[in-house]
C-alpha cells in the first residue's frame, strides 16, 4: 500500500504575530528599506548579503507574510528600469533591449500591461460619412471634424507637413 503524502498549501495567509516573533526582518532597523528593495525587485541574494541577514530564503519568507509580492508584482517599471540601466554592463542582444524598453513603455502607472488594442478601419469611417460630408471630401478633401478626431489629427499637407502625404 502506497504511502499518501500530505499536501501543504502555500495559499493560506501566514500567521502575521507568530512571523514577526521569529523575522529578523521585521526586527531590522532597515526593515522599510529591505521591503522597499525587494519591491524594486533587487536580487533577494543581495539584500540578505547587504543587510547580513541568513539568506535570500529569510527575504522570501518575510516577503510572503509581509504580503510584498503583489506590490512587486505591480512594480514591473522597476526590474525593467533596472534591465535597461544595465545595458553596458550586461551582454544583451539589441532586439532585447529594444523589447525591455517597448515593455517598459507600455506599463501604466499602477503596473499593468496595456496593450494598445485600437484599430481603425478607414472604410468603416468613411461608410459613416453622410453623403454632403463624402461630396465635401470628393470636391475638395476636406475631412469632417469627427473623422480627425477618431483617427487622429494630420497635418493638411500629409504626416511631414510638406505637401508629399
Amino acid at each position: 500500500m502506497a504511502d499518501k503524502k500530505k499536501k501543504v498549501s502555500f495559499s493560506a495567509a501566514p500567521n502575521l504575530g507568530r512571523h514577526e516573533s521569529g523575522c529578523r526582518i521585521c526586527a531590522h532597523p532597515q526593515r522599510h528599506e529591505i521591503e522597499r528593495e525587494f519591491i524594486s525587485w533587487k536580487s533577494p541574494a543581495k539584500i540578505a548579503v547587504e543587510y547580513k541577514l541568513r539568506d535570500r530564503s529569510s527575504v522570501y519568507r518575510h516577503a510572503h507574510a509581509a504580503d510584498l509580492f503583489p506590490k512587486r508584482a505591480r512594480n514591473l517599471r522597476a526590474a525593467l528600469e533596472r534591465l535597461i540601466e544595465r545595458i553596458d554592463d550586461v551582454p544583451a542582444s539589441a532586439g532585447a533591449i529594444v523589447q525591455a524598453i517597448a515593455t517598459h513603455a507600455r506599463i501604466n502607472s499602477q503596473g499593468q500591461l496595456v496593450e494598445p488594442s485600437e484599430h481603425v478601419h478607414l472604410n468603416d469611417l468613411f461608410d459613416r460619412m453622410t453623403p454632403e460630408e463624402l461630396e465635401v471630401y470628393a470636391k475638395d478633401g476636406t475631412l469632417p471634424h469627427w473623422f480627425t478626431g477618431v483617427v487622429g489629427a494630420t497635418s493638411p499637407q500629409g504626416p511631414g507637413g510638406n505637401g508629399n502625404a
